[in-house]
């Protein structure tokens, strides 16, 4: 056997066995990337329900995907630092706890796909082009349904029949608040109640926004959804129930800690389909084509424990509508 033959062998088996070890070799694991505004404590139930998403369609984590988590603790200006460190981790995908992880990711990357866990308003506040078809890198839930704001006013004046005024705690920076104002103010007229606004626009108005509540002898408080007021709910429940003022919330996190009533948008729900936004994105599909989702499900939760400390009946037709009940 010629000596070029013998080369022409080895070379043959040399690419053989690394073309079968190539082959052997495990597909890089996906990395995601979990990101909030709030705190580790305040996300844990919805992350754990986007696992359990993931899990559902068959991602075990650390074997099938890496989940980096990244918490800004309420602290608006670690927001954009800790979007920046994320795009540098080579992610598959990031997926947002809320509008100020979403918008400091939309400025971070261009190129990543960014799945929104929720969202007041994306498109009013110019975060996608329409929930159809929201282009750019950005897809996901939005949290908003019009009609959130005049069911609220509307439980409220069930549980207090005599409801004349309502002080709204509202933030009037936050995107697409204009609508959830609107049907609020829709729904008062019909029900013959007045609305007083009281701009939360950091946490040092809480207090003063429930001092002029109470001097505007409001009875009942209505708390639409932002940042800031999510952030504060402890410190918000509280004030109401020092000042004996029925409160109705737009999370569930507000009534476990100490608040009346909630009603609004499943967040169970929502990150539980965030997961089969994370799973299109990693076989293939383009955030700028998948379009964003409203609220298919909504929750109405009762604290009884909330209304006893304020001397409050809750009637019983109302109570029998609650999707939860906490003694």
């Amino acid at each position: 056997m010629s000596k070029n033959v013998i080369r022409l062998t080895l070379c043959a088996l040399l690419f053989a066995l690394c073309s079968s070890a190539e082959a052997q070799q495990p597909a890089k694991v996906p990395r995601v990337a979990y990101f909030s505004a709030g705190s580790a404590s305040s996300q844990a139930s919805r992350l754990e329900v986007f696992k359990q998403g993931l899990r559902d369609l068959g991602y075990a984590e650390g074997k099938e995907i890496v989940i980096e988590q990244r918490y800004a603790d309420g602290k608006l200006d670690r927001v954009d630092a800790l979007a920046t460190e994320l795009v540098r981790l080579n992610l598959a995908s990031i997926v947002t706890g809320g509008p100020a992880a979403t918008r400091a990711a939309k400025k971070a990357t261009t190129t990543i796909p960014i799945v929104m866990g929720f969202d007041y308003d994306p498109v009013a506040s110019g975060v996608i082009t329409s929930l159809a078809r929201p282009g750019g890198n950005i897809t996901g839930l939005s949290s908003v349904a019009p009609e959130i704001s005049g069911k609220q006013l509307e439980l409220l004046k069930e549980v207090l029949p005599r409801l004349s005024r309502v002080a709204v705690l509202v933030d009037s920076t936050e995107p697409g608040i204009e609508q959830l104002r609107k049907e609020a103010e829709l729904v008062a007229a019909g029900l013959k109640v007045q609305l007083q606004y009281q701009y939360i626009l950091s946490p040092k108005d809480i207090g003063t926004a429930f001092e002029a509540a109470t001097k505007g002898r409001a009875q009942a408080v209505l708390a639409l959804s932002s940042f800031i007021i999510i952030s504060q709910r402890t410190q918000i429940a509280e004030l109401a129930t020092k000042n004996r003022l029925p409160a109705i919330y737009p999370w569930p996190e507000f009534v476990e800690d100490g608040g009346l009533m909630t009603y609004g948008a499943n967040s169970n729900d929502l990150f539980r389909r965030a997961a089969t936004y994370v799973d299109k994105i990693l076989k293939g599909a383009k955030p700028a084509e998948l379009p964003v989702e409203q609220p298919k499900k909504f929750e109405f939760i009762i604290n009884l424990k909330a209304a006893k400390q304020i001397g409050l009946t809750i009637p019983p037709n109302v109570l029998a509508r609650a999707d939860k009940v906490i003694r």
